[in-house]
């Protein structure tokens, strides 16, 4: 075998949480091979805002933010469905030990640094902090990047989907990937893309993990081990139908034709445990006219009916818990967002794409009418039902007080209204034409996948470790279970399991 084809580390994958096992790795002296089944490097990790919830560092604490790491365990205790089951428990003091100490390996390096995000977290319960604790890299010019690497990180979604190129600043997501790809490639680490890997190479009599095949035929070898953060398998839907994730592959944040699950397939084939309960990260989607759906937030004004023209949910929830509200029934998928003229026909939210209004009217997956009456006759629902909805949500707007779903008395309702009231949150529907955007149940990614403990190793049904195979990410199964607690906990975990992980595989060479 030719020392080409053999590494320390192959890592699978390149968001988040794959580079930053990467850049652990290539910084500590091993050789690392990065595999990226796409053209680009990033996967949905590029489209992200680049929000990372790391609690307890030194950039909260630069920031002089009332963050800490007690703080966020109190914040984690009162949400999660069970913290003190013991696994769940041994992940969360993992994760809250290590995510200071990842940031500051991560800023004693010149080519990375954090800043504080002002971003409310999701849920009301002790250990908050005011307008959040997640920080996100600064942003860096791409000619600052190896040309390589400027090249290849992915461009945000809008300019991707359309195939137009990325934006010469990068920030948020795309800083986050270019970054992390540059410390990699400095340190002597090779990125490879257009590779997808469908099998994990094993070798003795405990079936050590030793390497991986790609699609295309080639057998690379890992000394130490393989870290598997390719995403989960939201791009795949035979297995969303088999592990009951609802919304659709078309509605999906992910790259298209990417995150298919091949290798958690290849994980299980070795007798990998796995959980699927936690199902996806959700979000409201705004359908496109080519049937895709877009990550939507922060509703100014409007209101969000079922197809019996009814309100179901506080139109400003945090889009994971409004997500899966609209995924408990099935007259929820689609809804319709209700909305006036009072933007000039722009949708009173951020959606990402938004996509032309006049594409949208063309299309069908907008309406406008000059009253109710005919905007419930267009999108199929009672007239009755929609005009006592809007009647009642304005009463709730004269009143400033939504007696049905309490929309404007939590931080993050008003965060994209000016952080006023409720007042801010409860603009009233009554400047014609009316309009109607179609809604689906959109994802960042699945949210199921290998069982793992707190140093990323791949576990199998026995709770014995796979020995050389490590997981990260949305290829992993989420400590967070079914809650989403804020702003960037997706790669804010990926990327301190997958720092784990690289700290148990140098310690384990087989």
């Amino acid at each position: 075998m030719s020392d080409e084809q053999q590494y320390d580390v192959i890592v699978v994958g390149s968001g988040g949480g794959a580079l930053t096992g990467a850049a652990v790795a290539a910084r500590a002296g091993l050789s690392v091979l990065v595999l990226e089944k796409t053209a680009l490097l990033g996967g949905t990790s590029a489209y992200s805002g680049g929000a990372c919830w790391l609690p307890g560092t030194q950039v909260q604490q630069r920031a002089g933010i009332p963050d800490s790491t007690e703080g966020a365990r109190a914040y984690l205790d009162t949400i999660l469905a069970d913290p003190d089951e013991p696994a769940t428990r041994a992940k969360v003091e993992a994760f809250l030990a290590h995510a200071p100490e990842l940031v500051a390996q991560l800023e004693a390096d010149e080519a990375m640094e954090f800043e504080w995000l002002p971003f409310p977290e999701y849920y009301d319960a002790p250990g908050r902090v005011p307008f959040g604790r997640s920080i996100q890299p600064t942003t860096i010019k791409r000619d600052a990047l190896p040309p390589l690497i400027g090249e290849l990180v992915r461009p945000p979604v809008e300019l991707d989907r359309v195939g137009a190129p990325g934006r010469r600043t990068l920030s948020g997501g795309q800083s986050l990937i270019g970054r992390l790809a540059a410390i990699v490639v400095r340190e002597g680490g090779i990125l490879r893309t257009g590779h997808a890997v469908v099998d994990l190479l094993t070798r003795g009599g405990d079936a050590r993990v030793v390497g991986v095949r790609t699609a295309d035929g080639l057998e690379l070898h890992a000394r130490f081990g393989v870290l598997v953060a390719a995403g989960g398998f939201e791009g795949n839907a035979a297995l969303r139908a088999e592990h009951g994730v609802p919304g659709a592959v078309a509605w999906s944040m992910a790259p298209r034709d990417a995150n298919l699950g091949e290798a958690i397939r290849a994980a299980l084939a070795l007798g990998a445990a796995a959980d699927f309960s936690a199902l996806g990260w959700f979000c409201p989607g705004l359908e496109q006219p080519d049937g895709g759906g877009s990550f939507t937030l922060g509703f100014r004004s409007g209101l969000m009916v079922d197809q019996t023209g009814r309100r179901y949910a506080n139109e400003c929830l945090p889009y994971d818990r409004f997500g899966r509200e609209m995924a408990k029934a099935p007259d929820r998928v689609p809804s319709w967002f209700v909305f006036d003229s009072r933007e000039g026909g722009r949708l009173p939210a951020i959606a990402m794409p938004e996509g032309d209004p006049a594409a949208h009217l063309e299309a069908g997956t907008w309406l406008r009418a000059g009253s109710l009456d005919e905007l419930a006759g267009l999108i199929g629902v009672p007239a009755d039902a929609l005009a006592a909805t809007v009647s009642r949500f304005n009463g709730f707007c004269a009143t400033g007080v939504d007696a049905d779903f309490g929309r404007g008395t939590d931080e993050y309702d008003t965060f994209f209204t000016g952080g006023g009231g409720p007042d801010e949150a409860l603009v009233p529907l009554d400047q014609p034409p009316y309009y109607a955007a179609r809604f689906v149940l959109s994802d960042l990614g699945t949210k199921g996948g290998l069982v793992t403990d707190p140093a990323g190793r791949v576990l199998r049904e026995d709770g014995s470790a796979i020995p050389g195979l490590y997981a990260a990410g949305n290829s992993s199964a989420s400590m967070f279970g079914g809650v989403y607690p804020g702003p960037g906990a997706p790669l804010g975990s990926a990327m301190v399991f997958a720092s784990l992980a690289v700290r148990d595989l140098a310690r384990s060479e087989g």
